[in-house]
């Protein structure tokens, strides 16, 4: 049988190999960096993709100018302000022909009706123009969406490419490789040679 003083003995022994043990790298490491991250700014900066995104969804072409990419501004509210555009002016004409039926089918004067009676757009005119309007509406809306979320996704995505690697030792270099033996009929080869 085991006695209390070897049991004892074997548990500080178990306990006391991991006081001993090597420290971890990568945790030195990534305490090391966020230190240095917030005292001077490096290559890699781990909030910039969330901070690019951010600023895009607050005010769209922002996140943009916080990724120094300002040339980008002026195509994302051009491309924003033409959904916008196309939008409001479906949705005004909508309610125009929205208000025109309504008043025809209470017998009332509208606006494609003149004063003696004649009606330049009938009644099944009205009703096709407010469905076409309408679609045309909502796709505008879902066109400024998608825009909106690009311009998003493109800041952040801008943003994670700022700090990739693209030293000269990360190179592509493509070469052509004549054979000497089949000169007569060249082949054309393609190496990719990468060094780090």
């Amino acid at each position: 049988m085991f006695s209390k003083n070897n049991i004892l003995t074997f548990l500080i022994l178990l306990f006391s190999l991991h006081l001993y043990c090597q420290k971890d790298s990568t945790s030195v490491k990534e305490r090391k960096s966020k230190e240095n991250l917030f005292i001077q700014e490096g290559l890699y900066k781990p909030l910039a993709p969330a901070k690019a995104a951010f600023y895009s969804a607050i005010l769209p072409g922002m996140g943009q100018v916080y990724n120094k990419k300002y040339w980008k501004v002026p195509f994302v509210w051009a491309a924003l302000a033409a959904p916008t555009y196309f939008y409001l002016n479906n949705n005004s004409q909508y309610k125009r022909f929205r208000t025109a039926y309504k008043l025809r089918k209470t017998g009332l004067q509208d606006e494609f009706t003149d004063d003696l009676g004649n009606v330049s757009v009938s009644l099944e005119t009205l009703e096709k123009a407010q469905e076409q309007l309408m679609e045309n509406r909502d796709l505008s809306l879902m066109w400024g969406v998608i825009l909106y979320v690009l311009q998003i996704i493109e800041a952040s995505v801008n943003a994670h490419l700022l700090q990739f690697n693209t030293d000269d030792n990360l190179s592509f270099r493509p070469t052509f490789v004549n054979n000497p033996i089949l000169f007569n009929a060249p082949k054309v080869g393609f190496t990719l040679k990468y060094t780090f």
